[in-house]
């Protein structure tokens, strides 16, 4: 709201760069997305920006919302780990279950379960430790020296899983983004 976007419009969702999401040929191929720009009527803008785009930080929290997201979109409907996650949280609806609707403490919650990783087929749980790892070595309190390799294990794991994301979109955060000076407790 505070870059003047149209809410929900799912087309041009990136305010960072003019990757298309609906664009499954190139999500995993093409890492060259020209830098957006903000004019109104254009894509989904309605109103001017109130704040300039490069000043913009992405909460940790909200990567990590993402990257759940993407992670329970590619299980299988009908397999062990998504009925788990079905028995999990009874509260949730299926709904938003099978779009990855999950909160901080969900996810918190699902980490600390030993039960969640044994329903899990091997790239399934290979994700899911690369999941946690970018959890806690990168979006954390402490950034591993590592990170940009830890990262990039968990894009290929994802991959691999078949989430619908691009690269692009993924790496475009700002580092200055981790520092501690931006960092706010969940």
């Amino acid at each position: 709201m505070a870059l003047g976007q149209q809410s929900g419009f799912t087309n041009f969702p990136c305010f960072l760069c003019l990757w298309d999401s609906r664009d499954r040929t190139n999500h995993w191929t093409k890492k060259c997305w020209p830098a957006r720009e903000l004019k109104v009527g254009e894509k989904n803008v309605l109103h001017e920006t109130s704040v300039p785009p490069h000043k913009v930080l992405l909460p940790p929290l909200h990567i990590k919302l993402g990257l759940m997201k993407q992670f329970v979109k590619s299980l299988p409907r009908d397999g062990n780990c998504f009925k788990y996650l079905i028995s999990k949280f009874p509260g949730l609806s299926e709904a938003k279950l099978e779009d990855g609707v999950f909160v901080g403490p969900d996810i918190r919650r699902l980490m600390a379960d030993s039960i969640f990783v044994t329903t899990m087929t091997d790239p399934q749980r290979e994700g899911w430790i690369a999941f946690k790892e970018v959890i806690t070595k990168f979006l954390g309190n402490n950034k591993d020296p590592n990170y940009k390799q830890i990262f990039k294990r968990m894009l290929k794991v994802f991959q691999a899983l078949g989430s619908l994301m691009s690269s692009k979109v993924v790496s475009s955060f700002p580092p200055r983004l981790f520092s501690r000076k931006f960092r706010r407790r969940e």
